[in-house]
Formats: structure tokens, C-alpha cells, sequence
């Protein structure tokens, strides 16, 4: 199971912070779904309903002196059949702590209900009043005009959250469940200089206390266009690795962070000139037994022609988030992060936002990169994690990873941005268990 993590301050790179801005809506589905539904703060209701089996129950003897998920759903409700995966996802997390989940139907008729909770496999109570939503004394009184709805409620059964957004509540949840329990994170956590393309690299590794002659498998964290190594993308990652006995190391590329060079001599064949040095120290740790990359963005790009270029076998595993193969598009079209050019003649260099200039050796390799071709010649274990509403880099060029390396993993969040800024744990926790799961096999010697 994924750990809970620290409270998620910032996405990772001004990139994402940018077009984040620019392509999210002012206002979420609550804005227009949750709005008469109980405010944080307020009491909730209590009722006596009937469990599926015919026996009285009342709410507030489900939920008393507990952190507890109302889930309002109904069998005959196909957005709440097509959520249900989620919820569940989020219940198994999340039960094991101790919070409580309660499921309130607004079914008529007990055989669809009971169907529907063996269907998915329903594990926590289930409750109704057997109405339509439209006559239910409960949904009056939780404000319910649209589902699935949930509601957060705390030990003193105030609410502390009202949305029809699953993945809000697991966001609220772990920063809740973070302060509530604290996890110390362990490990050693190491500061190192790296010789890369245009100077010294600085990077984190995070590793495991480790017995006298022991291994362990080591991931590298390939930031996005802008980036750095800083930031929760990757520090979630590090940490649920290293709890987990796997180390890590996020380095900033050149010309970014605190690493040497400017960024307007960056270009992609130089980041993947990087990341192969920092394959290299890594691969010659003597604590370290197999070797994995992540990337996000334009670090996609990298570590899968990274991967492309080392020798089959090299990598363990390769995880891409959004990765940003439509940088090559963009080059041939002339416009870069919404800088203009004549892409068949670019100038020395090209005005972007912070004061950061784009140089004509970037648009110049950009314009023929390989990146397909190259990475094709990886074929081991892959994930590919990719939102639907990311405007920055389309799916589609997620879904080309996927269809060329054969057996990956393919994990499409609905309605998820090029951030990931929806529910950031549930993007990092994808590629975390990925990699225990994919590293704790390959990894035993």
C-alpha cells in the first residue's frame, strides 16, 4: 500500500505551475454538483436506516468518534458504477488506519442494491432509507442533488469535507492522515556532485539503512522542462521508495537547479548525456543491485531514450509521467511554451516566461529528435501514467509509449492535467507501486 505523505505545497516546475494556470478551469465539478451540500464545520444529521439484510442502523453509530467517508451512491446510477473503482481504491487505503467508510443508497428496490454491493464487491456497511433521492429525508438533509456524492466527517461528526470529486477526498485524506500520524520517513539522505554534459550535477540520493554487504535497487528521477529536483512530485516518490528499502536519486539537469550550465545551452540530447553520467555513478554504488528511471514531461523524453540507449538489460523498469514526446511537434511547428520562431531558421535564442531563454540548439535537435525510434529499443517492464485533460502535452503521445513498448503498464487518469494536480498522491503512489512492485522481484538476488 502506498504511504501518506507531507502536505502537497506546490507542483513540481514553473512549466506546470504556467500551463496548469492556463488550462484549468476557474472552477471544479463542486463548484456546480456540491453546493448545497453540508458545509465543513456543520454537524451532521443523524437517521435510522436499514442495512441491506432489513436491520435497523442508525448513522451515527456508524461514524461516532471515528474519521469517516459517507459514500451516497445508487446501484442505478451509472456515474457512481464508473467511481466505484476509485472509492474502493481510496477505502482500502485508507480503512486500515481506521477510517471508516459508510455507503448511503438511494435505491428502491433491496435486490438491486444487494446485487450491485456483491457486483463490486462492497466491503463497508451499506445503509438506506429505500427512497428515490428525490423523496430521501437523508439527501435533504446532506444536501444531496448529485451522485456520487461524498462526505468527510471528523471524530466529533463535524464535516471537514463535502465534494462529488473522489480523488479531492483521498487528496484531503492523506494531508489529514499525515498530521494525524506522522511518518517518519527513515533512511540516509545524501547530497552528491555528479560530472554531467555541462558541468557538475547536484543531486539527493535517499537510501535505505542497509546491513553490512547488502543491496538494494536505486531509481533516478528525471525532472520536467524548467524543473528541478526539488519539489512533492518526486519527494513522494523517494519517500514511499525508501520505506520500502529501494534508494533514489533527483539531480537537477544542466542549467537548472542547483547544477552547473545555463539553461539556454540546455537541449534534450545533452539531458540524456546527463542522465546516462548519473546512470553510471549510480550503476557503480557498491550498495546498489538494479537500476530504474522516472520521468516526468520533457524527463520522459529522457529517461525513455535513456533507456533507448543503454544496453537491454541496463534498466529494471521504466516509469513515464506526461511524457512530453510533442516537444519534437512543437519545434517542427515553430512554437515552443508559446514562444514563436521560424523553426527552419531560429534565432540564437528565444524569450520565454522568468526571464528564461530558449536556445537555437534546442529547437535545432528538437526539430529531428528520435524519440521513438530510440526509445523502441527498450522492452522491459514500463508504466505510462497520462492525464485526459492535459492540454500541455496530449495522451495520444502517451498512448504511442504504450503501443511501443509491448506488455507496458497504462494508466489513463480521467479528467487529470499535465501536473497532475488533481490528486497528485495518486499519480506518484501509480509509479511507487509500480516500481516495489516491478523492483522487489528483479531486485532479489
Amino acid at each position: 500500500m502506498t504511504r501518506l505523505f507531507p502536505t502537497l505545497f506546490a507542483l513540481l516546475c514553473p512549466w506546470v505551475v504556467l500551463t496548469a494556470m492556463a488550462q484549468q478551469p476557474s472552477s471544479d465539478a463542486d463548484s456546480k454538483y456540491a453546493v448545497s451540500m453540508l458545509r465543513p464545520g456543520t454537524s451532521i444529521p443523524d437517521f435510522k436506516l436499514k442495512t441491506p439484510a432489513g436491520k435497523n442502523q442508525r448513522l451515527g453509530k456508524c461514524v461516532d468518534g471515528h474519521y469517516a467517508v459517507l459514500d451516497f451512491w445508487a446501484s442505478w446510477c451509472p456515474d457512481c458504477r464508473r467511481d466505484m473503482p476509485n472509492v474502493q481504491r481510496i477505502y482500502r487505503k485508507f480503512a486500515p488506519i481506521g477510517v471508516r467508510f459508510v455507503g448511503l443508497s438511494f435505491d428502491t428496490e433491496v435486490s438491486n442494491w444487494q446485487s450491485a454491493i456483491e457486483r463490486y464487491s462492497i466491503a463497508y456497511p451499506q445503509l438506506s432509507d429505500l427512497k428515490r433521492m428525490a423523496d430521501s429525508e437523508v439527501a435533504k438533509a446532506f444536501g444531496i442533488k448529485w451522485i456520487p456524492s461524498l462526505v468527510l466527517v471528523d471524530p466529533s461528526g463535524k464535516v471537514v469535507l463535502s465534494t462529488v470529486l473522489s480523488d479531492k477526498l483521498e487528496v484531503t485524506l492523506t494531508e489529514l492522515m499525515a498530521k494525524e500520524q506522522p511518518h517518519h520517513v527513515g533512511g540516509i539522505t545524501e547530497r552528491v556532485t555528479i560530472d554531467g554534459s555541462k558541468g557538475q550535477l547536484v543531486g539527493i540520493i535517499q537510501r535505505p539503512e542497509l546491513a553490512q554487504g547488502a543491496r538494494c535497487p536505486m531509481v533516478m528521477l528525471c525532472h520536467g522542462f524548467s524543473g528541478r529536483k526539488d519539489g512533492p512530485m518526486f519527494e513522494l516518490i523517494a519517500d514511499s521508495l525508501v520505506s520500502h528499502g529501494i534508494a533514489s536519486i533527483r539531480f537537477d539537469f544542466n542549467g537548472h537547479g542547483e547544477s552547473e550550465g545555463a539553461f539556454v545551452d540546455m537541449t534534450v540530447p545533452n539531458e540524456i548525456e546527463d542522465a546516462l553520467a548519473v546512470y553510471e555513478y549510480v550503476r557503480d554504488l557498491r550498495y546498489v543491485s538494479k537500476v530504474a528511471i522516472v520521468g516526468h514531461s520533457q524527463g520522459g523524453v529522457v529517461a525513455a531514450m535513456t533507456a533507448g540507449k543503454l544496453e537491454p538489460g541496463s534498466l529494471s523498469a521504466v516509469a513515464l509521467m506526461a511524457p512530453a514526446a510533442v516537444l519534437r511537434d512543437d519545434a517542427i511547428r515553430g512554437s515552443t511554451m508559446g514562444a514563436v520562431y521560424d523553426p527552419l531558421d531560429p534565432p540564437e535564442s528565444v524569450s520565454l516566461y522568468g526571464g528564461l531563454k530558449l536556445g537555437r540548439e534546442y529547437i535545432k535537435s528538437a526539430f529531428s529528435l528520435p524519440i521513438y525510434e530510440t526509445a523502441s529499443k527498450y522492452q522491459g517492464p514500463s508504466l505510462i501514467v497520462h492525464g485526459t485533460a492535459d492540454r500541455v502535452v496530449p495522451y495520444t503521445y502517451g498512448e504511442r509509449f504504450r503501443d511501443l513498448w509491448a506488455g507496458s503498464r497504462w494508466e489513463l487518469l480521467d479528467a487529470f492535467d499535465h501536473g497532475f494536480s488533481q490528486n497528485i498522491y495518486r499519480a506518484t503512489g501509480l509509479v511507487s507501486d509500480f516500481l516495489i512492485e516491478v523492483l522487489s522481484e528483479t531486485g532479489k538476488e
